[in-house]
């Protein structure tokens, strides 16, 4: 069965609209991944600069008194806090630069390629820029789950120490 000249006009516009709209969620994409990345040196660069030298003043000034008071067999705060770190804070970190470097892969991958290609009606085009959003909306949370974690490592506990018997009443 052949096709009219019309259907055949149409399929080819079709898929040069197809071909249009997967290039622009490709630069959408390495847009996306660019602004991770900075995100990522920005962070670091803000932990570096700000947060670790406010950290190592309030060790030093309200936790380490405090720390040589403690038996060191039962308690080691760089131990607890190294814990922490590795246990919340890098895996955090860690799944929302692989979140967004899988996201990356996934739009290179000939499977994906592959069903674009198949797609007979593309949805029309937004002029919002939905994509757009969602991406950095997805880069805003990543860096507050970041964020977060890194709260919940460093943030004071009241129930993490034991109160001395030094204030109990003497016995007679």
């Amino acid at each position: 069965m052949s096709m009219t000249r019309k259907r055949k006009k149409q399929l080819k516009r079709l898929k040069g609209d197809a071909n249009a709209l997967w290039a622009a969620q490709q630069d959408l994409l390495d847009q996306a991944n660019s602004v991770a990345r900075d995100a990522s040196r920005q962070l670091s660069a803000y932990s570096r600069d700000e947060i670790a030298p406010r950290l190592a003043r309030a060790y030093e000034d309200k936790l380490q008194p405090v720390v040589h008071r403690v038996d060191a067999a039962t308690y080691d705060a760089r131990k607890a806090a190294k814990h922490n770190f590795d246990k919340k804070v890098l895996p955090a970190v860690g799944g929302a630069l692989g979140t967004v470097m899988a996201l990356g892969d996934a739009a290179r991958d000939g499977r994906v390629k592959a069903a674009f290609g198949k797609v007979v009606e593309p949805e029309p085009k937004k002029k919002s820029g939905a994509g757009r959003a969602i991406a950095l909306t997805a880069g805003v949370i990543a860096a507050a789950g970041v964020a977060y974690a890194v709260w919940q490592t460093f943030r004071a506990d009241d129930e993490l120490w034991v109160a001395d018997d030094d204030d109990a009443m003497p016995s007679n």
